[in-house]
């Protein structure tokens, strides 16, 4: 089935032809300003259309599950893209953005798992929620130096994505930004990042090398979990604060540069069974010190043993627990004055598995 929209026509208002699974061709007349919300959405027999250059605007959910749509140019006059406008356009291989655009929107291109490349224009400075999340196709992706915000699952899921360039404006990688990005072999934060957030990086299963800047104060919850490709890591001092599971089954992982002021989260490196190097600066104790009387008592140090030596779960001061736990079958009394006896015979010995 095929239609053609008449002269004069402006706008085609909202849920147009939403659901109209026949529709294989449109032809739409110059002079249209306005695509209203859900107007095509679910025309899954939709190939191509063209969009005349007197559009200025695309509704949320324009094109959302037109399955069939292979290309599309999007219109110079087009400043901002709806939320879910192209959403599970799976069939969706290219797409022209105009230079004018100035927000991509939530969700705008999610689930278009054909597309391989896009270049997003100069002028563009924020890329919303998802808005790429499951196009794991895209092996190649240009972000100008205008965008400052990377938003929430941004590019979550993009599998094939080998590379990719954060300009240096972006001061927060939101959370679960690039996670799932499992072909990312390397990344640059930029210098103005302070908050890698929450999952930012999580299961970058190809990752082996990560420059975090100095302005970096936060690192929170399993930025890089499950990045078991990762060999080394400097946290710059900078950082105060890791977030629990942050560098989680980090296998690979075999050196880790942090200072001990740092506060970490409950398992941070849990599950980081290669980590046999932790540098630190020249107050971090030796192995030989930590088994010295004196140094039970000092609870920053207990932390930094439990996060830079890896412990097979997360020993969060012996002395507070309100049961009691057994370490290698052996039951740990918890009152200090038991634990202090208790710790170099049983805990301390696992640490030295990892050494």
């Amino acid at each position: 089935m095929a239609i053609t929209i008449p002269d004069g026509v402006t706008i085609i208002g909202e849920c147009a032809f939403h659901g109209c699974s026949s529709l294989m061709a449109i032809t739409i007349p110059d002079g249209l300003t306005k695509i209203g919300e859900h107007a095509f959405r679910e025309c899954s027999s939709l190939t191509a259309i063209t969009i005349p250059d007197s559009v200025t605007w695309i509704g949320n959910w324009a094109f959302r599950g037109c399955s069939s749509l292979t290309a599309i140019t999007i219109p110079d006059g087009v400043t901002s893209i709806g939320m879910y406008a192209f959403m599970e356009c799976s069939s969706l291989t290219a797409i022209t953005i105009p230079d004018g655009l100035t927000t991509i929107g939530e969700e705008a291109f999610s689930g278009c798992s054909s597309l391989t490349a896009i270049t997003i224009p100069d002028g563009v400075t924020t890329i919303g929620k998802s808005a790429f999340r499951g196009c794991s196709s895209l092996i190649a992706i240009t972000i100008p130096d205008s965008v400052t915000t990377i938003g929430y699952y941004a590019f979550c899921g993009c599998s094939s994505l080998a590379a990719i360039t954060i300009p240096d404006g972006v001061t927060m990688i939101d959370s679960y930004a690039f996670c799932g990005c499992s072909s990312l072999t390397a990344i640059t934060i930029p210098d103005g990042v302070t908050t890698i957030s929450r999952c930012a990086f999580y299961e970058c299963s190809s990752l082996t090398a990560i420059t975090i800047p100095d302005a970096v104060t936060t690192i929170g919850q399993g930025a890089f979990n499950r990045c078991s490709s990762l060999t080394a890591i400097t946290i710059p001092d900078g950082v105060t604060t890791i977030g629990r599971q942050a560098f989680r089954e980090c296998v690979a992982l075999t050196k880790l540069i942090l200072s001990p002021a740092v506060s970490t989260g409950e398992g941070c490196f849990m599950g980081c069974i290669a980590l046999i190097t932790a540098a630190a600066d020249k107050n971090m104790p030796t192995v030989e010190d930590l088994l010295h009387y004196r140094w039970h008592r000092n609870v920053a140090v207990k932390e930094r043993v439990n996060a830079l030596l890896c412990l097979e779960g997360s020993w969060d001061h012996v002395e507070n627990q309100p049961k009691r736990k057994k370490i290698e079958g052996v039951e740990a009394p918890l009152k200090a004055t038991e634990a202090r006896e208790k710790i170099p015979k049983v805990l301390w010995r696992e640490i030295l598995e990892y050494l």
